[in-house]
């Protein structure tokens, strides 16, 4: 209610716009069956209340066709008044009959109405809690990441995001395709249906407040005007691009990608690698897919480890990020590790036990 009660008009008018591109995680809704069966049964709940009054109180009700109004007519006189059809071949004449009428059956009347039409006012609840979502999502959402392009490159960078601790929540898709920004709203993530080349997509995925973009379409030239775009919206986000060619690479860089990854070369060096040794390419495999066996982590120096040799480590110390600088295991000046430190280790994914 507070989103609903402080939206402004062009607060409103944005989350409607907003509204027709962006898709929310979706929620598991109930069969409609079963919806249809719980309408219909609330309204036949109301029809036996309004009965059971009418009967309770039959003395002060009038019916033309005789001078008693027995269970029969209490029930067909609930039906013809909470339907509106008011025939008036029985009526309320006792002024507790009529009170009864203005202060307990009108509201039944109003609340069997609100149960006939309950599939209209659900579409319409369904709209503004979707407007209100958004707004408190385009409210709150900082420093998360966005993924460009929810094709294979995509969605394996969103499971590797995930499997490192990064929460669905905080990471938003784009994708020009409507389906498959719908595929990733059933895989609880938010989605953005446009083209990423252009600011006003970018801005609904508030590429302003984002700590990574990544970039991962199917053409380098797609890839080099979202960069473009990114970069212009967000200086400070970091940007990492997937390019097909090495060529590419250099016109990417300048179009702000901080780092990209050129998927094709990274294959093919992968393909020499499994033909001169499978192990040696097993062993990569193993390492760039997060829970597979080896785990290539990037993590913060702990306090037992400060003042240590990076052999003393339990875990496998392969590269140590001093300030800006990227110290290799070989570096002469990588004797000790120090506060402050960030270490790049091999380690087993951690194993947690079934509940």
């Amino acid at each position: 209610m507070k989103s609903l009660w402080y939206r402004s008009r062009s607060d409103a008018r944005d989350d409607a716009e907003a509204s027709r591109s962006l898709t929310m995680p979706v929620h598991t809704a109930r069969p409609p069956l079963q919806q249809v069966l719980q309408r219909l049964a609330l309204a036949l709940v109301v029809l036996a209340v309004t009965t059971l009054i009418v009967y309770l109180d039959s003395g002060g009700y009038h019916d033309n066709a005789d001078d008693g109004v027995d269970l029969l007519d209490s029930a067909y006189y609930a039906t013809v008044t909470l339907s509106t059809t008011g025939y008036g071949d029985i009526t309320p004449v006792s002024d507790s009959a009529r009170l009864v009428n203005i202060l307990v059956i009108t509201p039944l009347r109003v609340l069997f109405l609100i149960i006939l039409v309950g599939t209209t006012l659900e579409v319409l609840t369904e709209r503004t809690r979707q407007q209100v979502r958004i707004h408190r999502w385009r409210s709150r959402i900082r420093n998360h990441v966005i993924v460009v392009g929810y094709g294979t490159k995509g969605r394996h960078a969103v499971e590797t995001l995930v499997g490192q601790g990064v929460s669905k929540e905080r990471i938003v898709v784009v994708d020009a395709q409507r389906k498959v920004a719908d595929m990733a709203g059933d895989n609880g993530l938010v989605a953005v249906t446009g083209d990423a080349t252009r600011s006003e997509t970018l801005m609904r995925a508030e590429v302003r407040t984002a700590a990574r973009v990544i970039v991962a379409p199917q053409r380098d030239d797609t890839a080099a005007l979202v960069s473009l775009t990114a970069r212009q919206l967000n200086r400070r986000a970091t940007i990492v691009v997937a390019a097909r060619e090495d060529e590419n690479v250099p016109l990417l860089k300048q179009s702000g990608a901080d780092t990209v990854i050129t998927s094709s070369s990274s294959a093919g060096r992968l393909l020499g690698v499994a033909m001169v040794s499978p192990v040696v390419a097993g062993t990569l495999e193993d390492l760039m897919t997060l829970g597979s066996g080896l785990d290539l982590i990037e993590r913060p120096v702990t306090a037992e480890e400060a003042g240590r040799s990076p052999r003393a480590c339990a875990d496998l110390v392969v590269a140590v990020i001093r300030g800006k600088d990227l110290l290799n295991y070989a570096d002469p000046r990588l004797d000790v590790l120090r506060a402050g430190d960030r270490v790049i280790t091999v380690s087993r994914p951690v194993q947690t036990e079934a509940v």
